[in-house]
């Protein structure tokens, strides 16, 4: 029986392009920018994490280390960090495919890495 699609929702850190750059994930998932579309720009990463628990997202980073110790803390949130040497097309492709074939308790509550796709 194939799995159940889950529809992630998503939070694009600070440091992140808009999400209107990743038109696959787009239409798949629920991606939110933490300043574009919630307009909570210059947030440190601790209320960042905090944001994306209480909102039940995923943390879509560059800076994924400054999260890393954070991420044992909720199961109502996780943190992906993204290659800074990855193209938008590229992010765009591996980030879809990744949440596509993924359940939540893969990524909730952990730390994943995207170009390698494994939990560290």
């Amino acid at each position: 029986m194939p799995k159940r699609f889950y529809k992630f929702k998503l939070l694009l850190d600070e440091n992140m392009p808009p999400r209107q750059r990743f038109p696959r994930l787009n239409s798949r998932f629920d991606v939110k920018h933490i300043r574009d579309d919630l307009n909570q720009a210059g947030l440190k990463d601790p209320p960042v994490y905090e944001l994306a628990k209480a909102l039940n997202r995923l943390i879509m980073t560059f800076n994924g280390n400054d999260f890393k110790g954070m991420v044992d803390q909720s199961t109502k949130t996780g943190v992906i960090n993204i290659s800074q040497n990855l193209r938008n097309d590229q992010i765009d492709t591996k980030l879809t495919a990744l949440l596509t074939k993924s359940s939540p308790s893969a990524l909730f509550g952990k730390f994943t890495d995207l170009t390698g796709e494994t939990e560290v």
